[in-house]
């Protein structure tokens, strides 16, 4: 399983992947998009003359820029040579904002690229927890997901935070509702940190919200927002055994706005406002813009802009402000979409990545509009098939356009990349 994520999906408008440009055309759905990419270049003005370093002067030591792999002129040949191919100095930070990174139990190699390269990362969240009704009270399950030998090794290598993710699955109409069940969740998950020695945790609730419709309700909806605001105070109110004088954390998990005009379920600035005392990041999924009926890129760039000019707006101190407690979403998987009447299509990682490129030996075509690079084939039954992966250009773009407004970088995950991904960090 290449990617794991909740929530309400929202049907994309079905798109044809022209070879030369992987277009996307519309026809119903999130339609507000259309006027979203009409903008995009008047946003793209205003990010122009936002704050930039040089990406090369920042990664002049990182052998990937140094062997000149960084290009939109990428090509299969070199991707198959080289994406196992790291800097000797794996230790070295490129990116100075906070990178999170997401490892999941169903994919092992995350853990071993996380002992790898923990320097690179300031927080690591393994997908372990989910917090669930249990009759008429709650159990937090996952512990035994819990790998105190690899945490003992993490805290050897390097200075990672481990907050590991917790899933509210309890119902919220009844959790949120009744403030004994709102204590006890609290006091599970609190408890669960120090008994294990965490640093915290990554929660993922909103989506959950939204797809039970309680969004809409202003009252459940502020129940929501407290009940955030009172996990972050109690794990605040925990000193961390790691860092002297810092407390317990909490990074909240947030989907992208699904349009110009805000809708009912999505988390909006004013949510962000609310929760930033409380919360100590918020990981951003700016990624699965596409799908199997929507064949098109994982994550535009015009379109991550405008998702952060949504949440941050134009205002300087505002964004000086909320940026740097935002995590810009990265996807280390990629798609590989049938073009055929019956649309399908599905996850691909790293592994699968290099198997096709093995096997068809494609062009890589670099869409300047969204900032990723594709290639097409034909399976066995002659079906064409767009495949949409990251390289280390679009990667770089993303962690430019993040570095611009201050932002850190939440990875999803880190298991599904390759090597080479990790000398952008």
């Amino acid at each position: 399983m290449a990617k794991k994520r909740s929530g309400p999906s929202g049907g994309r408008r079905e798109n044809r992947v022209e070879p030369s440009s992987a277009r996307v055309d519309s026809a119903s759905g999130r339609s507000k998009l259309v006027v979203l990419f009409i903008v995009s270049s008047i946003i793209a003005i205003i990010v122009t003359y936002r704050f930039r370093r040089s990406s090369q002067s920042e990664y002049k030591d990182s052998n990937v820029y140094e062997q000149g792999l960084v290009t939109t002129h990428a090509n299969y040949h070199h991707v198959l040579t080289e994406n196992s191919k790291v800097s000797e100095n794996t230790s070295q930070r490129h990116y100075t904002y906070p990178v999170l990174g997401y490892i999941t139990p169903w994919n092992s190699r995350g853990y071993e690229l996380a002992k790898r390269f923990n320097s690179k990362f300031t927080h690591l969240s393994p997908v372990w927890y989910d917090l669930k009704s249990q009759q008429t009270s709650l159990v937090l399950e996952g512990r035994h997901n819990a790998d105190r030998g690899w945490m003992s090794d993490l805290k050897k290598t390097g200075e990672a935070l481990i907050l590991p993710r917790v899933v509210l699955e309890a119902s919220p109409a009844v959790l949120l509702r009744k403030e004994k069940l709102r204590d006890k969740a609290i006091n599970l998950i609190v408890t669960e940190c120090e008994a294990m020695g965490y640093d915290g945790i990554v929660l993922e609730s909103w989506s959950r919200w939204a797809a039970y419709g309680i969004l809409h309700d202003p009252n459940m909806r502020n129940l929501a927002l407290q009940f955030v605001k009172q996990l972050g105070d109690a794990l605040h109110s925990i000193s961390s055994e790691k860092i002297s004088g810092k407390q317990l954390q909490l990074i909240y998990v947030i989907g992208p706005p699904s349009s110009e005009k805000l809708l009912e379920h999505d988390f909006g600035p004013k949510d962000l406002e609310t929760l930033s005392e409380a919360v100590d990041g918020f990981s951003l999924m700016t990624y699965d813009f596409s799908n199997p009926h929507n064949p098109g890129p994982n994550a535009p760039l015009k379109w991550i802009q405008i998702v952060l000019q949504l949440l941050l707006g134009t205002s300087g101190n505002r964004a000086q402000s909320l940026a740097p407690k935002i995590l810009l979403g990265i996807n280390f998987y990629g798609n590989d979409f049938s073009l055929s009447r019956d649309a399908g299509g599905g996850a691909v990682i790293g592994r699968d990545y290099l198997a096709l490129l093995e096997k068809h030996r494609p062009e890589l075509q670099w869409d300047e509009k969204s900032g990723e690079h594709f290639f097409l084939y034909s399976d066995d039954k002659d079906i064409r098939h767009a495949v949409f992966y990251p390289s280390l250009k679009s990667i770089s773009l993303r962690l430019e356009e993040a570095r611009s407004w201050g932002c850190g970088i939440s990875i999803w995950e880190i298991g599904q990349g390759l090597d080479y991904f990790f000398d952008l960090l």
